[in-house]
């Protein structure tokens, strides 16, 4: 693995992701409702077409996907491996639990080791506040106007749903822009904690930026700034990307399929978070022989839940799959990671993500029909980059 991989992997896993490690290709694929994942209409045998999109991946992704679907090992790189097979990426997962290094939200911050029980009682600060907004008297009144492009519409509700009233210097860390340049992260950061006129602690903020707010010395405040783009960034990013992902690949949605089966199925085909790193570890080789002492293992779910052998017609948007299966109990659908250590946030993203679908749906807002590709970046979260998304009557082609 060159230098330069090995740095996106560690920078990019504090957004919940990491660099692929597979040879560059130029093409093309579509996991669109009513597509065979090319873009092609479906075969008599799959569902009657809807809508004829196009989902352009990243060279680097597109070539995972062409070239390792339905394999159980890749190697990818002279010193690193790739899981997409669901049986073995259930016993690496297994083997050992993730070291500080490899959580994608709680690695040290600011050369600060971050205990479990201190990333828990983070987690349960997030959930008073997210719990507080889906509490409120209204929390997404139906006059509500959400169209625009996603997912950064989504975002900008969300971040003021969730952080209501705090600060600037405190909600300017939830621009997507950090969420894939470090450095500037790092600078918006040091400046937010060394701006006079500090937040006093109160109820008129909320109970994770009170932790802020409480902060003694710089470097505290420096810490509890980071901690806060920490935790409340991911819940934003993770949810107004889900669902503009749900939007892309199936609006407009039969009245039959339940919001959340078409994020699970969002979910499937284009996974947040589509690869699980765990660096090189005696319990590996012992796993499976073909991986050596010094392999670094990525756990690929964007290919896992394409595996012909675990799904039917898998390129294909099908929520109505969900009606008879168990999101905690499928083998090899990882959305919110292995069993063994599920993704703290999870209990936070589903119930933002359906409250936001379910209001798009129930105001007739849909992908713009004049927009036939969107792409899929490679940093970042994994998910479409813009959808054009408008009422059903006034919504123009592109």
């Amino acid at each position: 693995m060159s230098a330069t991989e090995h740095t996106q992997n560690r920078q990019s896993q504090n957004s919940g992701n990491a660099a692929p490690h597979a040879s560059v290709k130029n093409s093309e694929s579509g996991a669109a409702h009513g597509t065979d994942g090319r873009g092609n209409p479906s075969g008599p045998a799959g569902p009657r077409p809807r809508n004829r999109r196009t989902t352009v991946f990243a060279p680097r992704l597109q070539a995972l996907i062409d070239e390792h679907t339905g394999k159980d090992l890749v190697r990818l790189e002279p010193d690193t491996i790739g899981i997409p097979g669901a049986e073995l990426s259930d016993r690496i997962l297994a083997a050992r639990r993730a070291t500080e290094t490899e959580r994608p939200t709680f690695k040290p911050l600011h050369g600060r080791s971050i205990s479990k029980n201190e990333a828990a009682s983070v987690m349960r600060t997030v959930g008073r506040d997210v719990r507080a907004a889906l509490e409120g008297p209204d929390p997404l009144p139906a006059d509500t106007d959400l169209s625009g492009p996603w997912p950064i519409t989504g975002h900008r509700f969300l971040r003021d749903l969730v952080l209501r009233d705090d600060p600037w210097r405190l909600r300017v860390l939830m621009s997507r822009l950090l969420e894939i340049d470090t450095k500037v992260t790092w600078t918006t950061i040091v400046t937010g904690a060394a701006l006079p006129r500090r937040p006093r602690p109160g109820p008129h903020l909320t109970h994770l930026a009170n932790l802020v707010a409480e902060a003694e010395t710089y470097q505290d405040r420096r810490y509890a700034m980071g901690m806060y783009r920490r935790a409340a960034a991911p819940v934003c990013f993770t949810v107004s990307t889900l669902v503009a992902n749900a939007l892309w690949l199936g609006s407009p949605f039969d009245d039959s399929v339940s919001d959340r089966a078409a994020l699970y199925e969002a979910m499937r085909l284009l996974p947040p978070s589509w690869n699980l790193l765990r660096n090189r570890s005696p319990e590996y080789p012992a796993v499976d022989d073909r991986i050596g002492p010094g392999d670094d293992i990525l756990m690929l779910p964007l290919l896992t839940h394409r595996d012909p052998a675990l799904w039917d017609a898998p390129e294909e948007f099908r929520p109505e799959r969900w009606d008879t299966l168990d999101p905690d109990d499928t083998p090899g659908y990882l959305p919110f990671g292995h069993v063994s250590e599920r993704c703290w946030g999870r209990h936070l993203v589903m119930p933002l993500a359906e409250l936001l679908l379910g209001h798009l749906r129930r105001t007739g807002l849909i992908v713009a029909p004049g927009q036939r590709a969107a792409e899929v970046p490679l940093l970042g979260l994994l998910g479409v980059r813009t959808i054009h998304v408008g009422h059903r009557t006034k919504v123009r082609h592109i």
